[in-house]
């Protein structure tokens, strides 16, 4: 009954954020409207600031053995078109992350007001992240450049700040894409990986109709290296799921001079670790070649895009077990794997993670015409599911099933995977 109550409320405040979207490490308006609801709930709560718009608070006992982490995502897509999305910067909440957001404040919300949180056995910190979404480099690359930031992801930061070290495991929630005709959550989902791969192809300008025969068509060894990439996909393990997209990024072209610079970007996605080194490879000799077979050069640039996803089984079950239980959810879908990828990937190198989908949308995961349908369901029904869950685990964890790594042992990796794909 307390989520039905309050449903108006945590709906009021999540479209507030859907029609008000923010891009990653930017979503200052989001963070201080958020902050506001925690204090009304709360006047003494105590909040944790870092990584320019990431916080977090904490309910349960200093003395509990295990500490739980709720995380809920701040930021928006970078999509002008959306019905929606901002006017000035593009950003649109075509990913669904407004919702998590009302999830989170509305679980927080039972607990303080119920005084659920004094019978834990254990801690729950809700981290509000930034910049789960890929983009927006260049303002990124500043902040790198600036020392502000070292990842350009949100999760990756807050490892490397220390955030997550006291922290034993994370459940995160996250739209379902698509559209179902019962109200569904979803466990087990697996997540790809990527590299995001830049390949600057180099040649010899020279006047096009004068002497084009002594050319070397930077344009030309791109076209090839994207037919190879057709080609080659015959070659790419199928379940893997790999996806590869290439672009050619910024040119400064001109129809009466043979270029002879082109950079192509791509990202790379696979579903485990290892076939991401081998497709790098494989992706790396097909540029390569393409620029020898016409006489040029090309130079390579390797960014760490996320780790795959590999949901922890042991925590799902916990999920499943409150679903068979719980009335008002109609389906559970379990076992499945999508080539989206996510910075929790990171985040689960370090300690286990799950994260719960929902139903309740229409259109378009990213796409331009994205938006809630059931509000209810979302903002009532799912948020009292979720509640349990937590509660679930808050009294039956096993923490020697659990696992930890440190951010040191997490950026050999990354670096590894860098190194070899250069």
């Amino acid at each position: 009954m307390f989520f039905k109550e309050q449903y108006q409320l945590i709906k009021d405040v999540a479209e507030d954020i859907y029609y008000h979207p923010e891009l990653g490490y930017k979503e200052q308006r989001t963070k201080e409207n958020i902050i506001r609801f925690l204090k009304e709930v709360d006047p003494d709560v105590d909040i944790e600031h870092f990584s320019t718009t990431g916080f977090k608070t904490t309910l349960g006992p200093e003395e509990g053995d295990t500490h739980i982490a709720f995380i809920a995502e701040l930021d928006a897509v970078y999509a002008p078109s959306h019905m929606y999305a901002d006017k000035e910067t593009g950003a649109a909440h075509n990913c669904g992350h407004y919702t998590q957001v009302g999830i989170a404040l509305a679980i927080y919300r039972y607990y303080v007001k119920t005084n659920a949180s004094k019978n834990w056995k254990n801690k729950i910190s809700f981290i509000f992240v930034p910049a789960e979404e890929y983009l927006d480099l260049a303002y990124r690359d500043a902040l790198i450049e600036q020392g502000t930031i070292t990842h350009y992801g949100g999760k990756p930061e807050l490892m490397k700040l220390g955030v997550f070290d006291d922290i034993d495991l994370a459940i995160c929630v996250h739209a379902i894409g698509g559209e179902f005709d019962n109200r569904t959550v979803n466990v087990n989902c697996d997540l790809a990986g990527f590299l995001y791969k830049k390949y600057t192809f180099k040649g010899k300008a020279t006047h096009a109709g004068f002497d084009p025969f002594s050319s070397k068509n930077a344009y030309s060894m791109s076209t090839v290296f994207n037919t190879a990439v057709g080609l080659m996909r015959q070659q790419l393990d199928e379940k893997e799921h790999v996806r590869i997209n290439p672009i050619v990024m910024g040119s400064d072209m001109s129809t009466n001079v043979v270029p002879n610079e082109i950079t192509v970007g791509t990202d790379l996605r696979t579903k485990t670790v290892d076939y991401l080194k081998e497709a790098a490879a494989k992706l790396d000799d097909a540029a390569k070649g393409s620029a020898i077979a016409l006489q040029g050069d090309v130079g390579t640039h390797t960014q760490m895009g996320y780790l795959p996803f590999i949901q922890n089984r042991y925590l799902s079950t916990f999920v499943q077990a409150v679903f068979d239980n719980f009335s008002e959810i109609d389906e559970i879908d379990n076992e499945s794997f999508i080539s989206a990828a996510g910075d929790i990937g990171d985040l689960s190198y370090m300690i286990p993670c799950i994260q719960i989908g929902y139903s309740g949308f229409t259109g378009t995961i990213h796409g331009d015409n994205f938006i809630d349908v059931d509000p209810e369901f979302i903002y009532s029904i799912f948020p009292e599911f979720v509640a349990e869950v937590l509660e679930n685990i808050d009294e039956n964890v096993d923490k020697e099933k659990l696992y930890k790594r440190s951010y040191s042992e997490y950026l050999s990796v990354i670096n590894q995977i860098v190194d070899g794909s250069n």
